[in-house]
């Protein structure tokens, strides 16, 4: 290809008129299409030439942080859409001078300073117009709302240790965020929020804890969105926010929590425990489950064991423990007939019994034991009753139901058993018969 470069162009049009010599074309059609090749020829290496990248060149043989792999460029969402080096850093792609391709007049820029980085990239990411062409759909505040971030403030502060748009995003590899490569992908970003919250070294100074990756870890949080794999549950920028990252105050935890639990939240609202809480300036969700190592709730949160978080306010004797002592014993009344309805009905149906329905109608027992643990956050005992109430009638309906089934299977079983005695009784009485018939028979 080279050496084709350095011909002329008569030697251009005469090298490809060899192609089409097996076709014996008359003169004027060979100059045609020699002529036409000749063009397409310089179409493609204009196209070459415009796309050539002498900084990809360079720095795909450089090691970290300088070196950038071509391999690893082609798949960041910049260059997919069109962009390329010079779109951040300037210069001339196209020069094998470095000195040229480097230079001020070309444009160049170079590595760009970390406390500009958040408005260097709002340049495109906050126009609008520019950007729809691209995605219509991705938001264009994200700088403003970086802004008013603990990292956006810190940082307008002089502190560049904060996080800024590459930190979280990448340089050079950046992935739209529904990859699953990507590292502010769902699955992904807790691990990237740790890279500094959970360093101790790197977050002396700051007075917060370096533990909330390690207790979202143990979380049913985590739990629901790794092991589960449901996307929708929460993860750091669910309850922090991403580009407006902030804390949530004590009096906003409640907010939070309730775009997930909502009827959790407005019965809270209900209860005697919402003006206490706002009174001692105790965070409302917080207070009972903790924020980052939230654990699946049992029934023993509620009451009087060790396990009881009841305890951590109230004490033996107090209307507060009396309550929280019902509730308890109302939950463990349903859970434990629910148990004894299941054994019946398991024994029944191992039987051969028909007890579909009464499995049905169990299925609203548990219901109610589900509906009674949300009422709960309402800290009143009437309306657990009322929910408990309902729970226990139709269990004790599914047990008697396994009772009856029970009690027809001994039924049939003894019908079975005298029908057997009896057709064996009447076999045998044939069979002395029979016998009978024969000896009475006159011999020959």
């Amino acid at each position: 290809m080279r050496q084709f470069d350095e011909l002329g162009a008569r030697e251009r049009c005469t090298a490809v008129s060899l192609i089409t010599k097996g076709r014996r074309p008359t003169f004027g059609r060979e100059i045609f299409f020699s002529c036409l090749a000749v063009l397409a020829f310089l179409l493609v290496s204009g196209a070459r030439a415009q796309t050539k990248n002498t900084c990809l060149d360079c720095h795909s043989v450089l090691d970290p942080p300088l070196g950038v792999k071509a391999e690893q460029f082609a798949q960041d969402i910049h260059a997919q859409k069109g962009l390329t080096c010079v779109s951040c850093h300037g210069g001339d792609p196209a020069t094998e001078d470095p000195v040229q391709a480097m230079s001020r007049s070309a444009g160049f820029r170079g590595k760009i300073n970390r406390s500009q980085i958040p408005g260097f990239c709002s340049r495109c990411h906050s126009d609008g117009s520019y950007m729809r062409q691209f995605n219509p759909s991705l938001r264009t505040d994200q700088y403003a709302q970086y802004l008013t971030s603990v990292h956006g403030k810190r940082l307008a502060r002089g502190d560049t240790k904060v996080a800024v748009c590459t930190d979280c995003h990448g340089v050079h590899d950046l992935r739209p965020a529904r990859d699953a490569r990507s590292r502010v992908h769902a699955l992904n970003i807790a691990e990237t929020c740790s890279r500094c919250h959970a360093s101790a070294e790197y977050m002396k100074g700051y007075s917060i804890p370096t533990d909330q990756f390690a207790s979202y870890s143990a979380s049913v949080h985590h739990d629901a969105l790794v092991v589960r794999g449901d996307l929708s549950a929460p993860t750091c920028t669910t309850c922090h926010g991403n580009h407006g990252a902030a804390p949530p105050g004590v009096a906003s935890v409640e907010f939070v929590c309730s775009r997930c639990h909502v009827f959790q939240a407005q019965l809270f609202d209900q209860s005697p425990h919402k003006a206490v809480f706002a009174a001692m300036g105790l965070p409302a969700c917080v207070t009972c489950h903790s924020n980052h190592r939230i654990l699946r709730p049992t029934d023993a949160m509620i009451g009087t064991a060790k396990e009881s978080v009841c305890l951590n306010c109230h004490s033996t004797g107090d209307p507060g423990f009396v309550a929280a002592e019902e509730i308890h014993r109302q939950l463990i009344s349903l859970e434990e007939a629910l148990v004894r309805a299941d054994q019946v009905l398991n024994r029944a149906e191992s039987s051969g019994m028909e007890v579909s329905q009464a499995r049905l109608d169990q299925g609203q027992a548990r219901d109610a034991l589900t509906k009674a643990r949300v009422t709960i956050h309402a800290f009143q005992v009437p309306r657990v009753a009322e929910d408990i109430s309902a729970g226990l009638k139709v269990a004790e309906q599914t047990h008697q139901a396994g009772v009856k089934a029970l009690a027809e299977r001994d039924y049939r079983r003894r019908g079975l058993a005298v029908s057997l005695i009896t057709i064996l009784v009447v076999l045998i009485g044939l069979r002395l018969y029979i016998r009978r018939l024969e000896a009475s028979k006159p011999t020959p």
